[in-house]
């Protein structure tokens, strides 16, 4: 397979939508290593972030290459063209070493049936008795099974095949790694779906490096996951099985491994990950995306004086506009309108009120999960706020910068990868 590009074990997607804690990100790595951890970090932004702020693709490169002179970082690094589309992709070609090509819209939309049927086909080790070793029981399949599985993905993987070539020949000899996003989906994928689609990428001859598939339970921005944890490990340790299964069956990278988004803040599922890990010797990248963009906002409500006061404006702003800056996350938030402070409650809040309500701390009486989601989603208003924003967080960056550091590696690194 060509235009393969390793990525190592642990790797953590940073998104940061100013463009401004690149090092403070970087530093959470440095500490992971000092206590025996590589992390891999990789600085992550959509396109639809890179539209609501007003920037280009080239300032994540350039954010990401600054932190690592600055920090003198040796290791790997990269920068993920996140959630890119064939009409998308184009604009990050440049400065992206790292595609995630998000194909969910394709899921569902019937295949050709000569396509099909052709796979089925060439796949008869998908029909019968299926064993996977560290699955329980095997799995019985018709060809009726797979068929029905294949009409449901096979034109999301055609359509990440064409992506994928659309790249490598733009890209040339150059080595990427390349993600298959499939977790924005109505209902999760089973184990005997998640090899098929597997088989199917293989036929494709993608060079996958990471696959974000869907778990049960909600994967709301920012916050705690919401569901049936058991469950939510049992189908984790089921993917890492099958992924195990068809790196050998089906000769994909040996460095294969899943990816979650929205991954951020899920501390009630970071134990059941990392056991799964531990059991099968497997890697994970977690995509930690608007939490260094609260971070921010934590930053400043700390500092006090302007920069209270600008946190306080920002809130007040997305009030006023809480059902435009919600549509495009509609799937990822569950906000209770109810729990959000009026403005005027907000205005009067010291620092510590602001911090707590806002920093995802479940052991604080006074968080507040809903005010924490509306600000994941209020990016958007800061930005419009240009220098003013921008300028607060030069003026307080040391405060902010400890606050990002200490989030990535305490709440997120420490449990996923070193805390036993």
């Amino acid at each position: 397979m060509n235009h393969f590009l390793p990525l190592g074990r642990f790797s953590f997607g940073m998104g940061d939508r100013f463009a401004h804690q690149g090092k403070a990100q970087l530093r959470a790595c440095i500490l992971a290593a000092e206590r025996g951890a590589d992390v891999v970090p990789v600085w992550n932004k959509s396109n639809r972030e890179h539209m609501f702020i007003g920037t280009d693709p080239s300032s994540v490169r350039a954010e990401a290459d600054a932190a690592v002179e600055a920090l003198d970082w040796k290791k790997p690094y990269h920068v993920d063209a996140d959630h890119i589309r064939l009409e998308t992709v184009d604009r990050f070609i440049p400065h992206s070493d790292f595609y995630t090509i998000d194909v969910a819209d394709s899921i569902g939309e019937p295949a050709e049936t000569a396509a099909v049927k052709a796979f089925v086909d060439r796949h008869p080790e998908l029909v019968g008795t299926i064993a996977i070793p560290g699955i329980d029981r095997p799995f019985q399949t018709s060809r009726a099974d797979v068929e029905r599985i294949v009409g449901n993905c096979l034109l999301a993987v055609q359509d990440a095949c064409k992506i994928y070539r659309h790249i490598a020949k733009a890209k040339r000899a150059a080595n990427f790694i390349t993600e298959i996003s499939m977790d924005e989906t109505d209902s999760p994928q089973t184990p005997p779906e998640l090899l098929v689609i597997l088989a199917a990428l293989a036929d494709g001859q993608i060079p996958l490096q990471t696959i974000a598939p869907k778990f049960t339970g909600r994967f709301n921005k920012g916050v705690d996951y919401a569901g049936d944890i058991k469950q939510f490990e049992k189908e984790f340790n089921d993917d890492l099985a099958v992924i195990a299964f068809a790196i050998k069956q089906y000769r994909l990278p040996p460095s294969l491994k899943l990816s979650v988004h929205s991954g951020s803040d899920k501390f009630s599922i970071y134990g059941p990950i990392r056991r799964a890990l531990d059991r099968f010797s497997a890697g994970v990248h977690i995509k930690t995306a608007g939490t260094t963009w609260l971070e921010e906002l934590i930053g400043l409500a700390e500092a006090g004086g302007d920069g209270l006061e600008l946190a306080k404006d920002i809130y007040a702003c997305a009030l006023d506009h809480v059902d435009n800056l919600c549509a495009p996350y509609a799937t990822v938030i569950d906000i209770d309108r109810a729990r959000l402070p009026s403005a005027a409650v907000a205005n009067g809040w010291g620092s510590r009120q602001f911090v707590s309500a806002l920093r995802h701390d479940p052991a604080c009486r006074e968080f507040n999960p809903s005010f924490r989601q509306l600000l994941h989603v209020a990016f958007k208003i800061a930005a419009q706020k240009g220098d003013r924003y921008l300028d607060a967080l030069k003026r307080h960056e040391a405060v902010i910068a400890r606050n990002v550091t200490q989030n990535l590696f305490e709440r997120h690194m420490k449990p996923l990868m070193l805390d036993l």
